[in-house]
């Protein structure tokens, strides 16, 4: 799946915050992935199709350095994501093991992949920050997957951060950490994000002229109505 450059282009003028109020609007509680931090300040806010990523519990027979070369691998997976995705890897909350490192983030970062998220962590920081991939994770280890994981497979529905992301749904990604629009929701909230964006934006504004709360936030008919009027001058 490709997004049009205009989705991507709206989505980047909304906040991760104001996306999780749209969808709570629409009866989606559980959307922010939880354990996805960015692992530096000041990345760009990413947009993009979930390509996901599958690890279970380690296994000694299989999370072996051996598996690496396995048809069903990491570096597999990476040359099977395409261009502007966003690879969500569920990591089940294991931090004691680096899902990633440089080598493999180079690649992506090679691919155009958009940005990596995952609720585990990643390992070689340095060269990782190094390669300009958008990373959000839950930490860094210098042990490497195979420590604590087994790999087992790439577009299938998984869980990261508590979150159920199935392949295709969109992903956006900014200070505040990952959210998941699903496939089905995402003409309604291109619909709705960026007016909700707007409005509180202006309730800002009236905030900052000392306008009270009550009957601001949320807004009472008068409120409405002068927001109406601003809106309609804009």
């Amino acid at each position: 799946m490709t997004l049009d450059p205009k989705v991507v282009e709206t989505l980047q003028g909304v906040s991760t915050a104001t996306l999780t109020t749209v969808l709570l609007k629409k009866g989606l509680r559980n959307v922010w992935m939880r354990g996805t931090k960015p692992i530096r300040p000041g990345q760009p806010r990413v947009v993009g199709p979930a390509f996901t990523l599958r690890f279970v519990p380690a296994r000694e027979d299989l999370a072996t350095p051996a598996s690496w070369a396995s048809p069903i691998s990491t570096r597999a997976a990476i040359e099977a994501m395409p261009e502007g995705c966003v690879a969500v890897a569920d990591a089940m909350g294991v931090l004691d093991a680096g899902i990633f490192g440089d080598i493999l983030c180079a690649r992506m970062a090679k691919r155009n992949v958009a940005a990596l998220v995952t609720d585990g962590a990643m390992r070689d920081a340095a060269g990782v920050l190094g390669t300009g991939l958008n990373v959000w994770c839950n930490g860094i280890s210098a042990p490497p997957s195979v420590a604590g994981l087994t790999f087992v497979g790439w577009q299938e529905p998984i869980a990261c951060g508590g979150v159920a992301i199935f392949p295709d749904d969109i992903v956006v990604v900014d200070d505040d950490g990952a959210v998941l629009i699903p496939a089905a929701f995402l003409d309604q909230v291109l619909a709705e994000a960026p007016e909700q964006e707007a409005m509180e934006a202006w309730i800002m504004t009236e905030v900052d002229r000392g306008v009270p709360l009550p009957g601001l936030y949320p807004m009472n008919e008068e409120t409405k109505a002068r927001y109406a009027a601003f809106a309609k001058k804009t």
